[in-house]
């Protein structure tokens, strides 16, 4: 992909015919025990019976081979094309605008090229590693199949260097989505990518579309990923369960508030730059449009370690759409994106020359910038921070979901609790005081409504991603937004619901990929 904001239209065209794939399923390193006889409670109270096989001491989960798996792929609507890409994630030299640096991408570009497809239509993509190390794709917010989330550990082994894999699946729904490899800290590379799924039925109420990328940036520049992880464990990281501070004092000094939504404490990473599209603010990417203009953009946080304040100067933002599902249209100035969320906004253009702004936020470092052009006009000066920023901001209370993608009410049939802790000074983050090497899967049964309650005991926010599924936001009336990947904030309690039709076991995790790596993820898993 050119660094220029990647533009497409409503429907991808392209079509041809794919291959079969495998799958190499490991379960993780330690199965469920048995909490005591044949019930136990869990989470918030709710009695669950777990299943037994021939008489054996522990429940027994689906891995990513069960026929259950294959079923559910059988039974997606599809559109009968099939989509046909290659991925090769190599190391390169990548001009970020003026600054060159050596690090690793998808095809020799950041982001990497867009793929773009049509909801129901079947992905067919041959992943070959170019890189030193094993890597794999995980496909960001998709309700894919079990085997080719592309989770080493949990549904599939890291592909080899020089070695091939080919993902192959129905891509179910419309929305902004995205990829990224899910080992290490391979994430805070050049290995990212938007993937957009088009929606066949969607009355496209705008003009164009521009699909913006925002990231924090240091490999080949400042401290490298793999050494940043390196001194995390060794030294530790964050303000952690008392904020660094003293007694309650020090707790309600870092909560959040009006000037800090996130708290005090966003972040361990102080980044040497902050891009959208792969450009420094030095040499943005600009959109070109025209006055009175509809523009939507699909914004995506391919972030490790930084949420982003995002405002155009100039404009309001009508946010439609979050982590790929519809909201009811709402008008803000400014929304926080978290790490691996998305957001999609509509514009009407004014007339002029405007800054596109994507602010870390709680953190001192230059934002990142891209340029608005419907006119003549001077560019804004570099460092300007526009009035939106600190005016009407997005909140999750706001957001209420399109009558068409409601959840709705009904009878929870299950519930859970996750924690969200730091152990041993920062050096260990942890779901219910395990970190996923450790981990006991958190039972579900296929058809269940789940509620699962995210207790965040620490001083940090954690952006909190779950895999094959979207849950919504639990609510009184059952229009909740529907999402992916939510903010949890210090000190916060938080339910959401979902509903068990994707069978396999799926990754439940932290979407800074420090905190990841130091532990914080654990999985769902299906009963047999």
């Amino acid at each position: 992909m050119s660094n220029e904001p990647v533009r497409h239209p409503p429907h991808s065209e392209a079509t041809s015919q794919g291959e079969g794939a495998r799958s190499f399923p490991r379960v993780s390193r330690r199965g469920a025990l048995a909490l005591g006889g044949a019930a136990a409670l869990v989470g918030g109270g709710a009695l669950v019976i777990p299943r037994w096989v021939d008489g054996a001491s522990s429940p027994v989960y689906m891995t990513s081979t069960d026929p259950a798996v294959a079923a559910a792929e059988q039974a997606r609507r599809r559109t009968g094309r099939v989509i046909e890409r290659t991925l090769t994630p190599a190391p390169s030299r990548i001009d970020l605008g003026g600054r060159v640096v050596e690090t690793w991408s998808y095809g020799g570009s950041v982001p990497g090229k867009p793929i773009e497809v049509t909801a129901g239509d079947e992905l067919s993509v041959r992943l070959s590693n170019g890189l030193p190390e094993p890597t794999s794709v995980h496909w960001h917010g998709v309700a894919l199949r079990n085997d080719m989330d592309g989770v080493p550990d949990l549904t599939q082994r890291a592909t080899d260097p020089g070695a091939t894999f080919d993902y192959n699946f129905v891509v179910p729904d419309p929305g902004t989505y995205w990829f990224h490899p899910h080992v290490g800290v391979q994430l805070d590379t050049g290995l990212y990518a938007p993937l957009i799924v088009a929606d066949p039925s969607e009355p496209g109420r705008y003009d164009e579309e521009v699909v913006l990328v925002l990231d924090d940036w240091t490999d080949g520049w400042g401290t490298p990923p793999t050494e940043l992880l390196a001194d995390f464990r060794r030294d530790g990281m964050g303000m952690g369960e008392m904020g660094g501070m003293d007694g309650m004092d020090g707790m309600e000094m870092g909560m959040p508030s009006a000037d800090e939504p996130l708290g005090a404490d966003t972040g361990d990473v102080s980044y040497p730059a902050h891009l959208i599209n792969g450009r420094v603010p030095s040499a943005p990417v600009t959109v070109t449009s025209s006055p009175n203009r509809r523009v939507r953009f699909r914004i995506v946080n391919a972030a490790s370690d930084t949420a982003y304040r995002f405002a155009i100067g100039g404009h309001r933002l009508t946010v439609t759409h979050t982590d790929g599902f519809p909201v009811v249209p709402t008008e803000v100035d400014a929304l926080i994106v978290g790490m691996g969320e998305r957001y999609d906004v509509v514009v009407s253009t004014g007339d002029g020359v405007f800054p596109i702004v994507a602010s870390p936020e709680g953190k001192k470092d230059p934002a990142a910038r891209a340029l608005l052009r419907t006119g003549t006009g001077d560019v804004p000066p570099l460092g300007r921070r526009p009035a939106e920023l600190s005016r009407q901001l997005l909140s999750y209370a706001d957001l209420v979901a399109a009558p068409n993608v409601e959840l709705g009410t009904g009878q929870v049939d299950r519930e859970l609790t996750l924690k969200l802790t730091m152990g041993d000074e920062g050096r260990r983050w942890l779901f219910n005081g395990q970190t996923f090497e450790d981990h006991e899967p958190l039972a579900v049964a296929a058809g269940e409504r789940v509620r699962v309650r995210l207790v965040n005991d620490s001083m940090m926010f954690h952006p909190i991603h779950l895999h094959g599924h979207t849950f919504a936001v639990a609510r009184r009336d059952g229009r909740g937004a529907r999402k992916d990947n939510l903010n949890v904030l210090p000190m916060q309690q938080i339910d959401i619901d979902l509903v068990a039709d994707n069978p396999g076991r799926w990754a439940v995790h932290c979407h800074n990929a420090y905190h990841m790596e130091l532990g914080m993820m654990t999985s769902i898993a299906y009963e047999v």
